[in-house]
């Protein structure tokens, strides 16, 4: 399993061809021997000179054989008395195995010349043991192998011979000193899980002069292959992801105790190579925002749930969420509208499990709950989790060290260390943010430097993550103010959007709802940014006005904003659609959004166009909104509603094939037809062949759920 896992692992990365696995079926006999004279030549030139860190003895045991081979091989291409015609099968056969040994040789080496220095030494074990797998087979090979049915020199014959005794019954090799560093470095993983943090000379001895890993790019090239790793996990590779999760800690420390913060570290990363990487650092957004499943998300937080329970009326919710809720003094289901039998909240199990099945899929972190069952307690003291803690805890301390008293250029590099420690981890977004370190990204917000006005901008994103530090965000003096002042005048693409993101992220508890808008500009920006934005900003933008919308105040001000013509706009993206819809359908409940909403030119007939092409939801709240305006509305916006030509024959297929949510919707405003009209909802009426449906039916299911969400 080990060594399938470790194949596995290089196939990822190197992406070789299908033939490094497949026998050539069809090459005759004289391209098969060419073939193999050209891997196998290509092998020796590639790597007899290379210095390999780590498996040297291995490695050149391994070219050493492959060496032979070559002579024999183009001893046998060449020679006239040796003809393609006179090859044996059996060494027709033996040449074909040969082909695949040689690939997976090439894979091998090529793994061990390439990867990281941490990530060789922590799979040494397991690599040495491939390579005796390898050499187990070429000595098979060579045994099978009919040497004396073919016409060979002395010399090719001879040295075929000694190869042949000498691959005979090989031994694993683990190289002593190799395992010795594999230990130290272990060693240093139970020290700061113990809560010691390791000697500063015995740290450099370790990763300066025995790894020879000797500046802060080396380091942070050495984080971010281990991070692969992370991402990539399969489960069946050693060491697991939650110790190379505390590796990352201490290297990520040892980084920056040991070279501090070098300048040409900013200019690397003004040159952008760090591109390929940056959508791993904004993934928790975009992801969340654009690829999380619905289901998966709670409908109070909107965010991805961390520990699911079920209430009395059946809902799930995130259980902090609903928790909040319920000591928030209410007594109904948010959902539903529904009053709480009880307040007894039961773990949806089942839920929690595809919720992690899908994280672990997409390579999304997921953060556990804080409640664990005793295994869950067991295997937590197993796990080096506090050695990673401890570690990212002294990093935080000289990060935001220079973030307070570094150069321009330290603070750059602090703010973007930072911001990579708050990505995953309730506990780094608690302890940094309780370090003092929000002061000082406030400071950086108004930064000259796009790099650190971004990387501090998503840092305040994702400390705003953990719901404590949303008041120390708040309460910070100016904060608020320059997070609207990044997403008007924001330097790059990227950070306005994340300060949109970070709004969202605040508004999510009622009290700020009405601060975040009473910033000048604040909803002005965010109706921009919904309009010229990229798919991801508008989402961005649009989850944050819907927040807003359901603070009552906020509706006059978002009027003047404007932000209800692009709300309206946002209807015709598909992207945007539902939550544009939803958050109109908070509006028109006040008479001034409605009137609003109504003079819309274009309001009505988008709406009545998403209840046709929308998605479930989208249909939801499109019904939902329409409804609104006929409540609010007066005379005039029903009148306008109910002349819609297309509306009665939606509102019969919402009926019968809606959401229950959408047939609640769509039997009450049939019933406001019926009310306008008498009798029908049109003069032809609800009709399905000969018959007309009884709106009154639906008279049990058409209350409105009152709560801080239509979705």
């Amino acid at each position: 399993m080990a060594t399938a896992a470790i194949f596995s692992s290089m196939r990822r990365r190197r992406s070789p061809s299908v033939e490094a696995f497949l026998a050539p079926v069809d090459l005759s006999e004289v391209a098969l021997v060419q073939t193999l004279v050209a891997i196998s030549s290509e092998l020796v030139s590639c790597f007899s000179d290379k210095v390999f860190f780590f498996q040297r003895r291995n490695s050149r045991c391994l070219i050493r054989k492959i060496e032979v081979l070559v002579v024999l091989l183009e001893y046998v291409k060449d020679s006239e008395s040796g003809s393609m015609s006179k090859l044996p099968s059996t060494a027709i056969l033996c040449f074909k195995e040969l082909y695949l040994l040689l690939y997976r040789s090439k894979i091998l080496l090529d793994y061990c010349a390439q990867s990281s220095k941490l990530w060789l030494l922590l799979q040494n074990p397991s690599i040495s043991s491939h390579f005796h797998d390898l050499n187990q087979e070429i000595s098979t090979l060579l045994d099978v192998f009919p040497l004396n049915d073919l016409e060979l020199s002395d010399d090719v014959r001879e040295q075929v011979e000694l190869l042949q005794k000498q691959a005979r019954n090989p031994k694993l090799y683990v190289d002593e000193s190799d395992e010795g560093l594999r230990v130290k470095l272990f060693s240093f993983l139970d020290d700061f899980g113990n809560g010691r943090i390791p000697n500063h000379g015995d740290l450099r001895l370790f990763f300066v002069e025995r790894l020879w890993i000797r500046d802060s790019i080396s380091f942070r090239r050495e984080i971010e292959f281990l991070e692969e790793q992370i991402v990539n996990h399969e489960g069946d590779i050693e060491p697991t992801a939650c110790v190379l999760n505390g590796f990352v800690a201490i290297v990520r420390y040892c980084r920056f105790l040991l070279f501090g913060f070098e300048e040409d570290e900013v200019l690397f990363l003004s040159r952008g190579q760090k591109k390929p990487r940056k959508g791993l650092i904004a993934r928790e957004i975009a992801d969340t925002f654009l690829t999380v499943p619905k289901d998966f998300c709670c409908p109070i937080s909107l965010e991805l749930m961390r520990d699911p329970v079920i209430v009395s009326t059946g809902q799930t919710y995130d259980r902090s969420s609903i928790t909040r809720w319920i000591e928030e003094g209410h007594c109904t289901c948010p959902k539903t509208g529904q009053m709480l039998d009880h307040t007894r909240l039961v773990p949806n199990r089942a839920l929690r499990n595809l919720i992690v099945q899908w994280c672990t899929a997409h390579g999304v972190p997921y953060d556990p709950p804080e409640t664990r069952d005793a295994s869950a307690e067991s295997f937590a003291a197993a796990c080096p989790i506090k050695a990673a803690v401890e570690a990212n805890r002294a990093t935080a301390t000289l990060l935001i060290k220079q973030l307070a008293d570094g150069s321009q250029g330290a603070q750059t590099i602090a703010s973007r260390e930072i911001r990579l420690l708050t990505k995953t981890g309730k506990e780094n977004r608690a302890f940094i943010a309780g370090a003092g370190a929000i002061p000082h990204l406030r400071k950086l917000l108004s930064s000259s430097s796009p790099i650190a006005q971004e990387n501090s901008v998503t840092a305040m994103l994702n400390l705003s993550i953990h719901d404590k530090n949303k008041r120390l965000i708040i309460d910070e003096d100016g904060c608020l103010t320059s997070i609207v002042e990044v997403l008007k005048l924001g330097l790059t693409t990227e950070a306005r959007e994340n300060a949109a993101a970070t709004l969202f992220s605040l508004s999510a508890v009622h009290d700020f709802k009405k601060r975040i808008a009473d910033q000048e500009g604040a909803i002005e920006a965010l109706a921009g940014l919904l309009r010229v934005g990229t798919s991801r900003g508008k989402k961005d933008a649009v989850m944050a006005l819907f927040n807003l919308s359901t603070h009552t105040d906020n509706c006059a001000r978002m009027i003047k904003a404007r932000a209800v013509a692009e709300l309206v706009g946002a209807l015709q993206n598909e992207g945007v659609a539902e939550e544009a819809a939803g958050a109109l359908a908070l509006i028109v409940r006040q008479p001034i959004g409605a009137e609003a909403v109504g003079k819309e030119e274009m309001a009505v007939s988008r709406l009545i166009t998403m209840m046709r092409c929308g998605t479930p939801r989208g249909k939801e709240n499109a019904v939902a909104a329409l409804l609104e305006l006929c409540r609010s509305g007066g005379a005039a916006a029903t009148e306008r509603v109910l002349k819609t030509p297309a509306l009665a024959g939606l509102l019969q297929t919402l009926l019968f094939t809606g959401t229950k949510r959408a047939r609640r919707k769509a039997a009450s405003l049939a019933r406001v037809f019926h009310r306008c009209e008498n009798t029908s909802l049109h003069p032809s009426g609800f009709r399905n062949g000969n018959s007309t449906t009884n709106i009154s039916t639906f008279g049990g299911d058409v209350s409105v759920p009152m709560s801080l969400s239509v979705l």
